[in-house]
């Protein structure tokens, strides 16, 4: 393990390269990989169904997208 002292700015215009030199391909694949790590760190505690979310709220459902189930 190397240690390195620099600046913020420095530190910032290294990561900034090493990013660029990546093709658009690896880029888009490193920004899935960061979205999947932000979602394991601030994942929703509980999934709420639609119905809970909306519950006391005043939903128009147009005909066409309205469901055999009753609601709307």
């Amino acid at each position: 393990m190397e240690v390195k002292f620099q600046s913020k700015a420095e530190s910032k215009r290294q990561q900034q390269e090493a990013f660029l030199k990546l093709s658009g391909e690896e880029r888009f694949l490193q920004f899935l990989k960061l979205s999947r790590r932000i979602n394991k760190l601030f994942s929703p505690k509980d999934e709420l169904s639609f119905e809970e979310r909306n519950k006391g709220n005043f939903l128009l459902i147009h005909k066409d997208l309205q469901q055999d189930g009753g609601m709307g």
